[in-house]
Parts: structure tokens; C-alpha cells; sequence
């Protein structure tokens, strides 16, 4: 198998408990384009198998190369920023081609209000632009329930119903097949994560589940974490491997209104019972 792909690299390494050979995902995660990202979900068997001819080479000494052959049409096409297959076209106008329509409400996060309506809230993700008529100020989506259809709505970009620093995924996909010793001995690593291929990276600790799955605590709260997405590790310049997405732990606006009620229990003196209803 061959990969035309930049900037990473495999290592060969001596499984611990197995005489048989692993492979290991490498190359500099901080890198512009690294592309570790895209094969977090690949088979050892396949990695086994493949060779990355420009592994340590720069997109521009690739594109100089190119010049010095005298492809000057490669050089002058320009790179894709669409959705992979699709190309630059509408999200919504795509999927409605492919799904009837679900109309719901655009619902205030901060007070219930119905904003507006929408086609179907499988046409919108977490931290998109919500495109509400008749309002002048830009909302953001920050929530969906599937089952009514109701997409919660903020008016700001960075508003707190945006930011959470836990998730959980289904069971992870380990590159080297087995999660790492340090995981295995404790159910705890440190380690790094993104959810987005570009995004800088986020210090994490690990939490192995019985089942496979991880739980995934931040060191810091990130923006429009999205179910469906793939949370990818990383430890140094490995890439240990992903899971899905399937749970998110409370907003900072969910926890913010959970202090604001217990402080209002609590009363002015901030002992229980005293509070001036």
C-alpha cells in the first residue's frame, strides 16, 4: 500500500507481550498538514503494509520538486478546502438532496425562547452560524435534541454553552492495537488531543473504561466538541490512535447556571437555609 502524504513517518517497535511485529504512527503533530490525523483509525495490518515516499519532506520542497519536473499544472491547481468528495458547495443543499426535511425550532439556550425555525437539525453542527431571519445580532448553534428537533441557539461565538472539557468515546481504536503500558497498569495517561485536524493541541488525562471506551478530561475547555467527530491522541510525536465521539460532559453555561442556583440556596451568609427568597 502506498500513501502519497506529508510529513509522517512509521517506526518499526518489538511488541512487549507478542512476537509478532507493530508499527507505530509517527510524525511531528504540530506540523501544518500532518496527516496522522486522517489515518488515526487505520488497521495495524494495513500500516504494516504501507510506505510514505515523502515522510519528512515539506509540502514546499515537494512543490519545488514538481517545478524542477516540469509539472507546473500540479503547481497551479489550487488546493481543496471543501468537504472531502463534496468540494465547496452548501452543506444544507447537499444533504436535503439525500434526506426529507425535519422543520424544528431554533430554541434560546439561555431562556427557551423560540428564535426562529430551521429544515432539519441534521443540517447544522455545534458552533455553526445559525441563519435566523429577522435577526440583526449573528446566534450560534451550541445544542441539538434529535428527538424533538430543537437546535439550541446563543448569540454569541464564544458564548459558555460552547465550552466543555470532558468526553467520552466508543471504544478506542489503538494503532498498536493494544492501549499503551502506562493506560493499561493505571486506566489513567497524560497524554494530548485534538477533534479538528488543524486545532492546536489540548493536554488531556485518559481514562480506560472496561468496555474499551475512554473518558477524556482537558486541561482546558474547547469549543463546539461534537458527537460523531473522532477525538484523536497523541503522546509526543505519536499518534496513539481514536474513538468516536459519543458523549459530552456539561457545558460551562450548564455548570455556571448550577453554581448560580446553589449560591442562591445557599443565601448571602452562603449557609444553607438562609437565603431572602
Amino acid at each position: 500500500m502506498l500513501f502519497k502524504a506529508h510529513f509522517f513517518t512509521f517506526i518499526f517497535c518489538r511488541r512487549l507481550l507478542r512476537n509478532d511485529r507493530c508499527y507505530n504512527l509517527c510524525g511531528s503533530p504540530h506540523r501544518k498538514g500532518s496527516a496522522t490525523f486522517f489515518l488515526s483509525q487505520i488497521p495495524q495490518d494495513a500500516l504494516r503494509q504501507s510506505m510514505f515516499p515523502l515522510a519528512g519532506l515539506t509540502k514546499e520542497f515537494v512543490k519545488k520538486m514538481a517545478a524542477e519536473a516540469g509539472l507546473h499544472h500540479v503547481l497551479k491547481k489550487k488546493e481543496s478546502m471543501g468537504i472531502c468528495f463534496i468540494g465547496e458547495r452548501n452543506f444544507e443543499s447537499f444533504i436535503l438532496e439525500y434526506l426529507e426535511p425535519k422543520p424544528g425550532n431554533f430554541v434560546s439556550v439561555e431562556d427557551g425562547a423560540v428564535m426562529g425555525s430551521h429544515k432539519g437539525w441534521f443540517t447544522l453542527t455545534l458552533g455553526q452560524r445559525a441563519r435566523i431571519g429577522g435577526l440583526k445580532d449573528p446566534w450560534f448553534v451550541v445544542d441539538k435534541d434529535v428527538v424533538t428537533g430543537d437546535v439550541f441557539v446563543a448569540p454569541t461565538t464564544n458564548h459558555p454553552a460552547l465550552f466543555r472539557d470532558t468526553l467520552k468515546t466508543d471504544r478506542f481504536h489503538w494503532v498498536t492495537l493494544d492501549p499503551p503500558l502506562e493506560l493499561a497498569r493505571s486506566q489513567m495517561m497524560e497524554c494530548h488531543f485534538r477533534f479538528i485536524h488543524q486545532m492546536p493541541l489540548v493536554p488531556c488525562s485518559v481514562t480506560l473504561n472496561m468496555d474499551g471506551s475512554v473518558w477524556i478530561s482537558l486541561s482546558q475547555p474547547v469549543r463546539a466538541l461534537t458527537p460523531g467527530q473522532f477525538a484523536v491522541l497523541y503522546k509526543g510525536d505519536e499518534c496513539l490512535g481514536s474513538g468516536k465521539i459519543v458523549q459530552l460532559g456539561p457545558s460551562e453555561f450548564t455548570l455556571q447556571k448550577g453554581r448560580e442556583r446553589l449560591v442562591a440556596k445557599s443565601g448571602p451568609t452562603g449557609r444553607p437555609g438562609l437565603g431572602i427568597s
